[in-house]
């Protein structure tokens, strides 16, 4: 078999390619190659255009030809940036009692919410967690998802969040999906931790930041500023030592209150997440920064919600990325295609402004330059639709599934 191979014809290529990290982007502006091809040598993207062209050119070479015989757009692989899918049990009680009429902070604080997951995942050995991740990340392949971003923050130990560190790199050496894992320590301050709530950060600031370091758990630290949660006065010390120990922070921010983007901005973090309640001073902040904003929309439609605000964002010239935020409490669904699909409607995002959510701005959103775009020198991560028209993957809303994914070159063998 030749590392070399030509794939297609296909009858769009959406290449995601040419545009900007930041703003809107017009439906008119994606690049479309029909009766395509993509070449890929050794995993990554060697070539693309015209499918006849391409093997015209390579008819001296040894290549291997996977031919599309079904109407076909094909896609950069999908990147979900915001996950909690490391995690044991169920909150079906939590979304019972919301329905009913309870809030998520009253469910929390009568002992459900994060807690009883804790709780739950604390139970669970190693091996399960990471049995868990593999099952869903596999659920996410089939769904075109080829990078996941993983947390942690159901352990609120020492023991427990290494445990959970552990599990993601366990699963990331099984899963054919690179699964991106974050230290969220930062979740909730857990409530059978004797101290108070400055000395649990400095317990996970001296006691698991060196161990992430030393052993390559993670890059990444989250925070939860929220009330109920971190507020910002107390999360500034524990986010400038993740800064000196060179880490990329990442914020939960203005889920039910603003404050976390004024964080995320001072401590030039990566990416802020979920941002429903930011208002026009903190849209107009985080867009004038380099901080990428992250839609979840599961968590709106989980809690009941309004969505972040994402076209005013994108408007103000901030960058969105979208992730499915699943997590067995506000965001159970865990379906990134349906989550993207429906904020789009909300929202009155374009085609183009979802998918560059759920490609190049999310790759971004996770600080990786080499994949979310289809073009030469890319990792060859792809995502191929049974249809002749890529309008028709949003309009079905997360129902047309894929009928391809391939990894690093790669097509995955997906039951």
């Amino acid at each position: 078999m030749s590392a070399l191979q030509l794939i297609g014809p296909f009858t769009q290529i959406i290449t995601m390619s040419g545009h900007d990290i930041k703003g809107p982007i017009s439906d008119h502006k994606l690049e479309i190659i029909t009766a395509g091809g993509i070449v890929t040598d050794h995993g990554l993207i060697s070539k693309i255009g015209k499918f006849e062209s391409l093997a015209q050119n390579l008819k001296s070479e040894n290549v291997d030809i996977h031919s599309i015989d079904e109407p076909s757009v094909l896609l950069p692989g999908f990147i979900d940036a915001h996950t909690h899918i490391c995690f044991n049990g169920s909150r079906a009680q939590d979304y019972a009692l919301r329905n009913a009429g309870s809030s998520y902070l009253e469910i929390a604080k009568k002992g459900g919410g994060i807690w009883d997951t804790v709780q739950k995942t604390r139970k669970a050995s190693l091996t399960a967690l990471s049995e868990g991740i593999l099952e869903r990340s596999s659920r996410m392949l089939k769904r075109g998802i080829t990078t996941i971003e993983v947390k942690s923050g159901y352990g609120l130990t020492v023991d427990e969040e290494l445990k959970m560190l552990n599990a993601i790199l366990l699963a990331n050496q099984k899963s054919p999906a690179d699964l991106i894992s974050t230290c969220l320590a930062a979740h909730i301050f857990p409530k059978d931790f004797e101290g108070n709530i400055q000395e649990y950060l400095e317990m996970i600031i001296n006691e698991v930041f060196p161990i992430i370091k030393s052993e390559n758990l993670s890059n990444r630290i989250d925070a939860f500023i929220e009330d109920g949660a971190f507020s910002q006065s107390v999360i500034a010390p524990y986010l400038q030592a993740a800064k000196n120990f060179n880490f990329d922070i990442t914020i939960h921010a203005d889920q039910f209150s603003v404050g976390g983007s004024h964080s995320a901005v001072t401590y030039q973090a990566v990416s802020a997440d979920h941002l429903e309640v930011s208002g026009d001073t903190e849209i107009e902040m985080i867009a004038k920064s380099n901080v990428i904003a992250t839609a979840l929309p599961g968590a709106s439609i989980g809690l009941g919600v309004g969505f972040t605000p994402a076209r005013k964002i994108l408007n103000a010239g901030g960058a969105l990325a979208i992730a499915s935020d699943w997590n067995p409490g506000s965001a159970p669904m865990g379906d990134l295609l349906t989550a993207a699909a429906i904020i789009g409607t909300f929202e009155k995002l374009t085609s183009a402004e979802v998918f560059a959510g759920i490609t190049f701005r999310a790759a971004g959103a996770l600080r990786l330059t080499d994949r979310g775009i289809l073009e030469p020198g890319k990792i060859a991560d792809l995502v191929v639709f049974p249809t002749n028209d890529y309008r028709e993957i949003l309009y079905h809303q997360g129902q047309l599934l894929p009928s391809q994914t391939w990894k690093r070159g790669i097509q995955l063998q997906l039951e």
